[in-house]
């Protein structure tokens, strides 16, 4: 079932035109790479699908729903959340509050006076989700700036789940990450597909690309340039795409600028 199309987007600030009639679906449960070379128009995509940018044109469903006109508030309680490279963690603060930052559970003291944060009942729940996430953390009531990249991507994940998406869009999750960490975070991108959730995963490494989504989407020059299976591509082609030419050699020289 398709979970979020778009149709024609197109997208300009002042007289520069980014997104040029873009098409793009993502089923319930599939993870889409979405690639393409700085400048190609992927970050304004994203903005445009989550409601950040107002698209100039074109069309935007998401769950059988019409949001172009949605402000992203209402497109996250629709099930759409993204987590960006910078991740937007309050790094002094440990896992559990991070998870639930502006949303603490709360009880009442003494039965009478509701509004104090229910630290007990806070860590309990996040303990719960990274136990979903089959993820392993030093304790989460370490400040979260004290854990490795990986770990502060579990952190960011848990925290989108407690929002129950439908869809998550991931912003270069794998970038500078130590080879063990990517494959934590892979397999975190993997469950996430096992529990039916979509993902959108943007990407230089094309490697990770390549390990974990089930389609790939070039974008060059703000339009979709390339729908691929990605059980029937490999390095060479998206490459090729996404350089706008035939040199396959150029695969190598890509991956490890990216």
């Amino acid at each position: 079932m398709t979970l979020l199309s778009l149709h024609g987007i197109r997208k300009s600030f002042g007289a520069v035109d980014v997104l040029h009639g873009v098409d793009l679906s993502v089923a319930a449960g599939e993870v889409v790479g979405l690639v393409g070379d700085n400048g190609a128009g992927k970050s304004t995509l994203m903005k445009t699908i989550t409601g950040i940018y107002r698209a100039d044109s074109g069309s935007i469903e998401f769950d059988g729903k019409d949001i172009l006109t949605l402000d992203p508030g209402q497109r996250r309680e629709l099930g759409i959340e993204m987590i960006y490279q910078d991740l937007s963690l309050a790094k002094q603060q440990d896992v559990a509050a991070n998870i639930f930052l502006g949303r603490e559970p709360t009880k009442k003291l003494f039965g009478l006076f509701p509004g104090i944060v229910d630290k007990a009942e806070m860590d309990r729940q996040a303990a719960k989700m990274i136990e979903r996430l089959g993820a392993h953390l030093p304790s989460i009531n370490r400040s979260v700036g004290s854990f490795s990249g990986g770990q502060q991507q579990t952190v960011a994940i848990a925290r989108a789940l407690t929002f129950n998406p439908k869809l998550v869009i991931m912003d270069e999750p794998t970038a500078a990450l130590a080879v063990r960490e990517v494959q934590s975070v892979l397999d975190l991108i993997r469950r996430l597909r096992s529990e039916g959730i979509a993902v959108i995963l943007i990407s230089h490494r094309l490697n990770d690309v390549l390990s974990v989504t089930d389609r790939i989407v070039v974008l060059r020059h703000g339009r979709a340039d390339a729908d691929l299976v990605t059980a029937k591509t490999n390095m060479n082609e998206v490459v090729s795409r996404i350089v706008g030419g035939g040199d396959t050699s150029a695969a190598a020289a890509h991956e490890q600028r990216g």
